[in-house]
């Protein structure tokens, strides 16, 4: 496919040892594709992208109209896949510098989040900086009982029926949730807000191609069409069958050989500062897809090159228990280029004339070149452009990989059993009601600490 291309050359698998998993590769498939699989009742992110319903888009696209028009900022509310996806899209292609520009001339809201810890600084910090801007709210919650969420929306919904009468709140606010039941849809009911459903068969690691990730990512001006239109491009090419041809199926099975070779870490890295909470993104949709039942590749991610002055060295000569997953923007047309200095007193002169693209893809090479002769297997994937389609085709990419990776591991990729032990201890020591008894167990438990 056209934008995004796997290259297994420094990984040292070779090719009979992919050959060898042909058949579970293509087992694995099936039963993601047909429904047989386990947790199949969450897989309908698998065809998502050639079923989507374009009456929705329009939907989705005339109520970003509509906000766009009365905020500076969009606030978005929500944890884990309720607001990782959208900020891995935005902050990739949004201007790293909008923080500043912003004051002088802006044509797009600004997407600030809430609800995913519970830092109290950064909620007071959040409040006190919103009364000088015009403010609109996505909050994103299939139960509207989840902890941060919840506390973050209450605390914002006081303000903005405090700002801006309880009418006004209605208009600003829009409530993407479950489509019958729950308590934020009963009070989205209630209060009138605009809502958009999450589907029952799609968690929210998964979800960032429905309204959970359209819908804000639309309202801060990204091209969600094209984002869509990416992802149907690499879910039509991912239908196809032959390990040979299939890039992300050849990424799953390679991750399969090298987690059997005793490397157990999987570090994303790459080039590009934009891409920082892409990698947060591919964390938790591996992190919970695959680490349960004692097994799973740990997800881990770096910065290059910043991080090559500090995690470098561990990667080059630490534990032989890691594999690199390079993701590389290949487009090196550059304009912004080294100048000459007469005195050249820190002897960068043969730099002269040369981009700092063309600078930084260099520094992927010699660093490729390094951890892999350190002994630190390298998958690269190639993505020709930093644009919304090519986004959309990396993340269907990762999705179904990932679902692949977990049939072939064995787990059920879709469901989160661990997710909810630290919720239970949580609402125990905070008091909820029916948790007494948990409580004095846990309360005797952190005295012996």
């Amino acid at each position: 496919m056209a934008g995004l291309k796997l290259n297994l050359n420094y990984s040292g698998i070779q090719e009979s040892q992919l050959d060898n998993m042909k058949e579970m590769v293509r087992a694995a498939q099936q039963m993601l594709e047909s429904g047989t699989g386990a947790g199949n009742d969450f897989i309908g992110w698998v065809h998502l992208p050639d079923q989507f319903d374009m009456a929705l888009m329009d939907r989705i696209e005339a109520c970003a109209s509509r906000l766009r028009e009365k905020c500076d900022v969009l606030v978005v509310v929500g944890i884990g896949g309720s607001y990782l996806g959208t900020r891995a899209v935005s902050e990739a292609l949004r201007d790293p510098m909008e923080h500043i520009r912003r004051f002088c001339s802006r044509e797009n809201p600004v997407i600030l989040y809430a609800g995913h810890h519970l830092e109290e600084r950064y909620m007071e910090n959040l409040l006190g900086a919103l009364d000088d801007l015009e403010v609109c709210v996505n909050v994103i919650s299939k139960s509207g009982t989840t902890t941060e969420p919840a506390i973050a929306f209450r605390m914002l919904k006081s303000y903005m029926e405090n700002r801006y009468g309880a009418e006004g709140a209605k208009e600003r606010i829009v409530a993407t949730t479950d489509k019958a039941r729950g308590a934020l849809r009963t009070l989205a009911d209630e209060q009138g807000y605009e809502t958009f459903v999450i589907e029952d068969d799609i968690g929210g690691r998964y979800s960032v191609l429905t309204p959970v990730g359209l819908l804000p990512l639309a309202i801060s001006g990204v091209d969600v069409r094209a984002l869509l239109e990416g992802a149907k491009a690499a879910y039509m090419e991912y239908l196809n069958p032959e390990l040979s041809d299939n890039q992300c199926f050849r990424y799953a099975a390679a991750r399969t050989i090298l987690q059997d070779q005793g490397k157990v870490v999987e570090i994303l890295a790459n080039y590009d500062p934009s891409l920082q909470y892409i990698s947060e993104w591919w964390k938790q949709l591996y992190g919970e897809s695959e680490g349960k039942d004692g097994r799973g590749i740990f997800p881990a991610s770096v910065q290059f090159s910043t991080d090559l002055h500090s995690m470098g060295q561990y990667i080059q000569d630490g534990r032989r228990m890691i594999f690199e997953t390079v993701l590389l923007v290949t487009d090196l047309e550059g304009s912004l280029k080294v100048t000459e200095d007469q005195q050249d007193l820190d002897g960068l002169n043969f730099l002269a004339g040369k981009s700092l693209r063309e600078i930084n893809f260099k520094a992927f090479e010699g660093t490729l070149l390094a951890h892999v002769a350190g002994g630190t297997p390298n998958l690269v994937i190639e993505l020709e452009k930093l644009d919304a389609y090519h986004l959309g085709q990396l993340l269907y990419f990762f999705e179904k990989a990932c679902g692949i990776s977990g049939y072939l591991l064995g787990v059920n990729p879709f469901d989160q059993p661990g997710v909810e032990a630290y919720k239970k201890n949580m609402f125990a020591l905070l008091g909820k009601p029916g948790y007494e008894a948990h409580r004095q167990t846990l309360e005797a438990a952190l005295k012996r600490l």
